[in-house]
C-alpha cells in the first residue's frame, strides 16, 4: 500500500491558489476578541502606563534625598524599577561605591514609602 500524500505547507497552498486563482477556503488565522466599552479599554491603558497617576518611581524621586541624604542626592537619582529592583544612576565614583554599600538601609527607606514595598534591591551603576 502506498502511502498518503503529504499535505503542503500552508505557504505553498496560498502560493499555489494565488497561481490557479483559487479562493482559499480557509480563513485567515485570526484571533477574535470580544468587543468591549471603549471606557474600559482606554482605563486599561491608564493604568497600564500609569497616565494621570503618581508612579512608584516619582514617589522615590519626591524623598530621595530624605533616603540617601543631601549629600548623596545631589550626585545620583532613581532611574526606574525593573520588577523589584531599583535602577539607581550615579554620576560620581565616591557617591556609588556610598550607595552601594548602604543599598540594605537604602532599600529598608524605599519600602517604607507608601506603595514601595515590592522594591526588594537596588542596583547602582555608574553615569
Amino acid at each position: 500500500m502506498a502511502d498518503p500524500p503529504q499535505p503542503f505547507s500552508k505557504v505553498a497552498e496560498d502560493l499555489i491558489a494565488s497561481f490557479r486563482r483559487i479562493p482559499r477556503d480557509e480563513p485567515a488565522r485570526q484571533r477574535k476578541r470580544p468587543t468591549r466599552p471603549a471606557g474600559e479599554a482606554i482605563e486599561e491603558l491608564l493604568v497600564k502606563y500609569q497616565i494621570g497617576r503618581t508612579s512608584l518611581e516619582d514617589t522615590i524621586r519626591e524623598h530621595w534625598a530624605e533616603i540617601v541624604g543631601p549629600a548623596s542626592a545631589e550626585y545620583s537619582h532613581a532611574l526606574r524599577i525593573d520588577g523589584r529592583r531599583l535602577a539607581v544612576q550615579a554620576s560620581h565614583a565616591v557617591v556609588r561605591n556610598e550607595l552601594f554599600l548602604h543599598r540594605a538601609t537604602i532599600v529598608e527607606r524605599i519600602q517604607r514609602l507608601p506603595g514601595c514595598a515590592g522594591v526588594k534591591e537596588i542596583w547602582v551603576r555608574a553615569g
